[in-house]
């Protein structure tokens, strides 16, 4: 899991978009802590659940938001801003918000298969990630 979100994070650039599903314990919390430090966040990652967004410094700015508190919620955090603007923005629990994400994205499950297991699926949605996923794949 933290080799693919290195290897995945030498391809980004702002305003790129990941969108990360999973159950709870799955690994999206590790998922983002790897690439955060592939994009050279030195501050400890942790997960936005109360916070709704937290937002980290390195190569590239970085927002991370989990967006679960916003199921069935009319809020609107500046999503043209977030999506649109100078970081790579990862979002947690993604379905709750779909309308507003961007169509140029990756979205990326976790399936927690054992212990220490995970399968992870990546869905890339544009040709910018067809692209980036192919390289990584080939």
């Amino acid at each position: 899991m933290e080799s693919l979100a290195a290897t995945l994070g030498s391809y980004l650039q702002p305003p790129d978009v990941l969108t990360l599903e999973g159950d709870l314990g799955a690994g999206k919390t590790t998922f983002v802590q790897a690439l955060a430090k592939s994009l050279g966040v030195k501050r400890i990652v942790s997960s936005p659940t109360f916070t709704i967004i937290k937002q980290y410094e390195g190569n590239y700015p970085l927002n991370h938001l989990d967006v679960y508190r916003l199921a069935n919620s009319e809020e609107d955090l500046g999503w043209d801003e977030l999506f649109y603007g100078d970081a790579i923005s990862v979002i947690e629990w993604a379905q709750f918000i779909e309308e507003e994400l961007p169509e140029q994205r990756l979205n990326i499950v976790i399936h927690h298969t054992g212990e220490t297991t995970r399968t992870v699926e990546l869905t890339p949605r544009g040709e910018r990630f067809t692209r980036i996923c192919e390289e990584i794949f080939t």
